[in-house]
């Protein structure tokens, strides 16, 4: 069974909705927090998807239908979270910037659906090598599933560090 564009468009707006939840009430701290130096706080994951949703997932698929040939953009998303001082950020202000991007997508995504783009056309990246636009589609739905994991983590992880001396292991093994 191949991805269907109306089945992604209904994941990636519930994904969403999951992704503001998780994020939903943290305060300053908690959303400037890193668990270490190497970790990303909850404000540079929030600002790393918003600019994956504008500069990468959205903007690859398109060119992938459009001209399989064209060139992608250079992006450098792990060098972002620190030269666009992610963690810098408003929280609010940074949810508010990927709420408005995501519905960009789904608007998008939902007129390639009415006109029933093909999925199977593909292009040939010299580093990446052949992808169709399927593989992107899906791979923007498994982005969304890594961040919501990496954010209930930092969740766990600041309520370990909020509720010190006292253990979360009866909740059980994480």
């Amino acid at each position: 069974m191949a991805i269907d564009l109306h089945w992604a468009e209904g994941r990636l707006a519930r994904q969403a909705a999951v992704i503001y939840a998780l994020v939903a009430g943290i305060g300053d701290e908690q959303a400037h927090w890193q668990p270490s130096p190497d970790d990303w706080s909850v404000v540079e994951v929030i600002n790393h998807l918003y600019d994956e949703e504008r500069e990468d997932f959205r903007q690859r698929l398109d060119l992938i239908l459009r001209d399989p040939t064209a060139d992608w953009p250079p992006i450098h998303p792990g060098a972002w979270v620190t030269e666009r001082r992610y963690n810098d950020r408003d929280l609010a202000t940074s949810v508010q910037a990927l709420q408005l991007e995501r519905e960009k997508s789904l608007a998008w995504l939902y007129g390639l659906a009415q006109a029933h783009a093909d999925l199977t056309i593909t292009k040939t990246d010299p580093r990446l090598g052949s992808m169709a636009a399927g593989e992107m589609l899906a791979a923007w739905v498994a982005h969304d599933c890594l961040h919501i994991r990496q954010l209930n983590e930092l969740n766990y992880r600041y309520l370990e560090r909020l509720t010190s001396p006292y253990a979360v292991g009866y909740a059980g093994d994480w």
